[in-house]
C-alpha cells in the first residue's frame, strides 16, 4: 500500500446488515482533517503527555523494584459499579481467588473494595482513593485491578484511562452462574488443575479480493509467528493462513487442550443499529466462508462468521488466553469514533457493550478461557503498518515476549498502552502545528497518528489482568 495524498486507505471490518465495508475507503486528507477536528479532554491530554515523559525517562509504570510477576508484591484489586449486585459478589468469591493468585495476599472484604461512582474520570476516581499520579504504589491501591460491570455504568473511557497507569481488565456477564463460572476457571488454572500445552496458534484469515485481510496476513500474522519462534525455542507455533473457516477457528479457540495462546486476524463484523443480530454477533469473526467484497454484498449469514452461538456447551475453552484482532472484537461503544464533530449523529448502538463472543468464552459452564484480548471499535492497520517504514511489530513482539514470559496478561499489555502515550503526545504536537501552518502540514503523517493513536488506545483485556499463560511453569 502506498501512503500519498491521492491514496485512499482502507479500514477493517464488515458490516453484515448490508455486506458493505464498515467505513468506506478515505482520502488520507480526509482522515487527516478529521484529526484535526478531534475533542480532546484536557485533563487526561495532561495526564498522557506526563506519563509518556515518566516512561521514556524511567521505563517506570510500578515502584522501582516491584515485579510484576509476584502479585503479593503488585497487589491485585476490583472495581465495582457502585450499584452491583450482591449475588454478582456472592458469585465471584473474589476474596477466595486473591488468596489463590497471591499466594497469601491479603486484601480487603468485598464490601471495602473501591467503588466506580457514576461520571467519574480515572484521575477523581484515583483523588477518591488518595492516589495521584506516576508509578503505581501498590500499599495504596493494586496494580491490576479488575473492572467488574457493564460499560454503562463504568465506561470504556474510565478503562481505558486508568489502564494507561494500571493493568485492567473487565468482565460483565448476563448472570451471575456465568460470574461464578469465570472465578472458578481462573482458580483451577491458578492451581495447575487446568494446563494447556505450551503452543501458540496463529491463524489469519484472508478473504478473497482483500486488501485489508491480506495485509493482516503478510504484514502482522506471518511475521510475528515467525519473530517469536526465533525467540522462544521452548514454545511450538502452527500457522494456519490458508482455510480459516468456522471450524477451524472452533478448533483452536473452544476444543480441549488446544494451545495455550491463540492469535488471530480477521474482519470484525458489525451490524446497523436496528439490526436485531448487533448485541448477540457485533465482534464476531469473519471467516474464510465469506467470498469477498466482489463477489459478497448483501446480508453476511451467520454460516460467514464465528460468534458466541458457534461456542457449544459441550466446547471447552478453559485456560484459554486469545488475541484476536478484529473491528469491535472485545467491545463496541454506543457512538461512532469519527463522529466527534457532531454530537447529534453517529450512534451505532443502542449502548456501548463488551462483545459477546469474549463473553461466551470466559463464561462457559465447563470452564472458560482466562482473557480474551481485542478491540472496542475498530481495528486499524496502522498499529503494525507504519508509512514509509519497516515492519511495525515490535509491540505485539514484546507484549507475547511477556506472556511466553510468565508475565500477567495485564502487564503484557503495557506496552500497547506505553505506544497510546507517546502517539497522543506526538499527535496532539502535530495538531497544534497543523493549525498554525496549515501549509506545511505533513498530512500522511498525521492521518497514520491519529488512526495508530485510536488503535493503541481500544486494546482492552477482557478477563482478570493478572491471569498468566497456563502452562506448566518452572
Amino acid at each position: 500500500m502506498s501512503h500519498d495524498e491521492e491514496t485512499d486507505l482502507v479500514f477493517n471490518g464488515v458490516n453484515a446488515s448490508t455486506g458493505e465495508p464498515l467505513m468506506p475507503p478515505l482520502s488520507i486528507a480526509r482522515v487527516a482533517s478529521l484529526a484535526q477536528g478531534e475533542s480532546w479532554d484536557p485533563e487526561h491530554l495532561s495526564e498522557l503527555a506526563s506519563w509518556n515523559e515518566l516512561v521514556q525517562e524511567n521505563h517506570m509504570d510500578v515502584g522501582f523494584g516491584i515485579d510484576h510477576r509476584r502479585l503479593d508484591e503488585t497487589g491485585w484489586g476490583v472495581i465495582f459499579a457502585h450499584d452491583c449486585d450482591a449475588a454478582v459478589r456472592d458469585a465471584l468469591q473474589l476474596a477466595v481467588v486473591v488468596l489463590v493468585l497471591a499466594g497469601g495476599l491479603l486484601a480487603p472484604e468485598l464490601e471495602q473494595r473501591p467503588q466506580y461512582r457514576p461520571g467519574e474520570s480515572k484521575l477523581r476516581f484515583l483523588a477518591r482513593h488518595k492516589v495521584g499520579p506516576g508509578p503505581v504504589n501498590p500499599e495504596v491501591l493494586p496494580y491490576y485491578l479488575l473492572i467488574v460491570g457493564d460499560p454503562e455504568k463504568i465506561p470504556f473511557s474510565f478503562q481505558y484511562q486508568l489502564d494507561l497507569q494500571y493493568a485492567v481488565g473487565r468482565i460483565h456477564f448476563a448472570t451471575a452462574e456465568e460470574y461464578a463460572a469465570y472465578a472458578a476457571s481462573v482458580v483451577a488454572a491458578e492451581k495447575g488443575e487446568v494446563s494447556r500445552t505450551r503452543k501458540a496458534a496463529f491463524l489469519a484469515v484472508t478473504n478473497p479480493d482483500d486488501r485489508s485481510t491480506r495485509r493482516c496476513r503478510h504484514s502482522l500474522a506471518e511475521p510475528l509467528a515467525g519473530r517469536l519462534e526465533s525467540r522462544f525455542g521452548d514454545w511450538a507455533f502452527s500457522r494456519t493462513f490458508e482455510g480459516v473457516t468456522k471450524s477451524a477457528l472452533g478448533e483452536a479457540l473452544a476444543a480441549d487442550g488446544r494451545p495455550a495462546v491463540v492469535f488471530t486476524t480477521s474482519h470484525g463484523v458489525g451490524f446497523s443499529r436496528d439490526d436485531p443480530r448487533q448485541l448477540r454477533h457485533q465482534g464476531a469473526l469473519l471467516c474464510q466462508e465469506w467470498p469477498g467484497p466482489r463477489q459478497w454484498r448483501r446480508s453476511i449469514p451467520e454460516e460467514h462468521y464465528f460468534s458466541a452461538d458457534d461456542v457449544a456447551d459441550g466446547a471447552s475453552p478453559a485456560g484459554l488466553v486469545a488475541f484476536c484482532f478484529a473491528c469491535y472484537g472485545a467491545g463496541t461503544p454506543r457512538r461512532d469514533s469519527f463522529a466527534h464533530r457532531d454530537p447529534r449523529r453517529g450512534q451505532i448502538a443502542p449502548h456501548d457493550f463488551v462483545a459477546g463472543l469474549p463473553r461466551r468464552l470466559l463464561g462457559h459452564p465447563r470452564g472458560g478461557a482466562l482473557a480474551v484480548i481485542g478491540h472496542v471499535d475498530r481495528a486499524w492497520s496502522y498499529c503494525f503498518d507504519w508509512p514509509q517504514a519497516e515492519e511495525q511489530l515490535e509491540v505485539f513482539e514484546s507484549a507475547f515476549g511477556r506472556l511466553f514470559d510468565g508475565y500477567p496478561v495485564g502487564a503484557a499489555m503495557e506496552y500497547f498502552n506505553q505506544r497510546y502515550a507517546e502517539l497522543s503526545a506526538d499527535l496532539t504536537f502535530q495538531i497544534e502545528e497543523a493549525k498554525y501552518a496549515p501549509g506545511e502540514a505533513d498530512l500522511v503523517s498525521l492521518s497514520g497518528m491519529w488512526t495508530a493513536n485510536n488503535d493503541a488506545r481500544s486494546y482492552v483485556v477482557i478477563g482478570d489482568p493478572a491471569v498468566r499463560l497456563a502452562v506448566a511453569r518452572e
